[in-house]
């Protein structure tokens, strides 16, 4: 194997023809000013490298896979070259070449005659195979958290939070209900299905079934609500380690939610965290990967195959499901997510903090994010902990956690990456106290935007979610599915995976 991307990149310079010369080294997405041969500087990324060269000025792609990667750029034309026959067999409907007719037989000369053809008609708008198929992917080179060694080793040190839950002082009682979705494991808020992408490269592929079988509704009569898929960055060309662990968490971390009724998993299949990746990890956490669904683009035979077996899993998974029934649910039964963007006023803050208390004194979960800046407010922090430690009890999209209030890490201030994380933990909805403009929704999790700040009441009016509605009272409108968070409706919505303090693309 090719152990680093020095070694790789020498591989490929090598592949140019020796009497081609090369002209011109430039910066990720730096404009071509001349013809001429140019070398990048990108990760090994597939989608981030290919987003690059678009911004330089390329209007044709040439992607050379050898498992028969379906990678397209949502504008620029792409020619994918796989590198074999049996690969290009199975993979027809999504590729463009098959080089490996060469070992099979073919001069050179044909296919690199056929070769300038089909790019000279696809240049002149004849529609290669991928913008066909409709589908496409774009990913921009994300910011290191790094740019030198000197905090490595106290990253590194870093203490791992214990899990358990913070006493809070003063909590109150309530015997308020919501009308629940009941399951076999307890009352739920709701029961979605899931297609969960292992990498980048199969989410927007995850899109195109789930709008599939929302269009179907199927399972509502089961209790199923809708369909839904997470699209991502992650999963390929990214440094392993620390990054790797969180991204894989907070993926299994969303596979385990309770929202989740049915789950498919769907691999790319050339990544590095792929179907038997996922699958090693829940049988760590004794959890049997059996009562989900496992699809693979390239080795179930392309988009389309990979559709239809998806779409048969739901369909059959749906019909044993029991009839949709209801029942009570009381506060002990909710998880919460709760954080706040923009200062915080006494009143805001002594609000919020009697909303925990209820919430706690029930028996239910709060979870808050370190970087909410309710931990700057000294009345909220007091009247909820006194003077604990106002310190992580879990890590970053941490599931399966005890009840209680936590608080989760957050490694970067990135708003969409802390929904993200919090959705991981296992939060029915999550709630953000605005000051200032609104926030994009977890895909996944209805979020309520609530502000005290007229200012921000008064420019946001109709993003807002909390005018003169009790929070609680929303709250058990959205956990009884009576009402849906405005911003979520509109599907203003975005998904994240943090890569950590330590994550790059390699």
């Amino acid at each position: 194997g090719l152990y680093n991307i020095a070694i790789k990149s020498i591989g490929a310079a090598m592949k140019r023809h020796p009497d081609v010369c090369l002209d011109y080294v430039i910066e990720y997405g730096e404009p071509m000013r001349d013809a001429g041969y140019y070398f990048m500087d990108s990760p090994g990324n597939d989608l981030e490298s290919i987003a690059g060269q678009v911004a330089s000025g390329s209007n044709m792609i040439f992607f050379v896979t050898g498992n028969g990667s379906i990678t397209n750029f949502p504008f620029v034309p792409t020619i994918k070259i796989v590198t074999t026959t049996d690969r290009f067999n199975l993979l027809e409907k999504d590729m463009d070449v098959n080089a490996g007719a060469y070992q099979d037989g073919t001069p050179m000369e044909k296919l690199g005659t056929d070769m300038l053809s089909l790019t000279a008609d696809i240049a002149s708008g004849t529609p290669s195979v991928g913008e066909k198929a409709g589908h496409s992917q774009v990913s921009i080179w994300r910011n290191w958290q790094q740019n030198d060694a000197s905090k490595t080793a106290q990253i590194l040190n870093m203490v791992k939070p214990n899990g358990r839950s913070i006493s809070v002082h003063n909590t109150k009682n309530s015997n308020r209900k919501f009308l629940a979705v009941q399951t076999e494991s307890g009352p739920k808020t709701d029961q979605i299905g899931l297609v969960l992408p292992t990498s980048l490269c199969s989410g927007q592929i995850a899109q195109l079934i789930t709008k599939r079988l929302n269009q179907k509704k199927l399972g509502q009569d089961r209790g199923i609500s809708r369909f839904v898929s997470l699209a991502h960055t992650e999963g390929c060309g990214v440094s392993g380690g620390s990054s790797e662990r969180l991204y894989a968490q907070t993926l299994i971390g969303h596979l385990l939610h309770p929202m989740v009724g049915l789950g498919v998993l769907l691999e790319h299949g050339c990544e590095k965290t792929h179907n038997d990746y996922i699958k090693n990890d829940l049988a760590q956490l004794g959890i049997n990967g059996g009562k989900y669904g496992w699809a693979s683009v390239q080795l179930d035979g392309g988009i389309d195959a990979v559709a239809e077996k998806i779409e048969r899993w739901f369909d059959q998974s749906v019909a044993e499901l029991q009839d949709l029934t209801y029942s009570e649910g009381f506060l002990r039964d909710l998880h919460i997510g709760l954080t706040s963007i923009g200062e915080i006023t006494g009143h805001t803050a002594s609000s919020l903090a009697d909303f925990t208390q209820t919430i706690i004194g029930e028996g239910g979960t709060i979870v808050i994010p370190k970087n909410a800046t309710l931990s700057e407010s000294f009345i909220y922090t007091t009247e909820v902990i006194g003077n604990q430690d106002w310190e992580p009890t879990i890590s970053y999209g941490e599931s399966q956690i005890e009840p209680g209030l936590h608080i989760m890490e957050t490694p970067t201030s990135h708003v969409v990456e802390t929904m993200t994380g919090l959705g991981a933990t296992g939060v029915d909805m999550m709630v953000a106290h605005i000051v200032g403009h609104p926030i994009q929704s977890h895909r996944m999790i209805p979020l309520l935007q609530i502000s005290m700040d007229p200012v921000t009441q008064s420019t946001y009016s109709s993003d807002l979610d909390q005018i003169e509605t009790n929070l609680l009272d929303l709250v058990l409108e959205v956990a009884s599915r009576r009402y849906i968070p405005k911003l979520f409706a509109k599907g203003n919505t975005d998904f994240q995976f943090t890569r950590g303090l330590l994550g790059i693309s390699l």
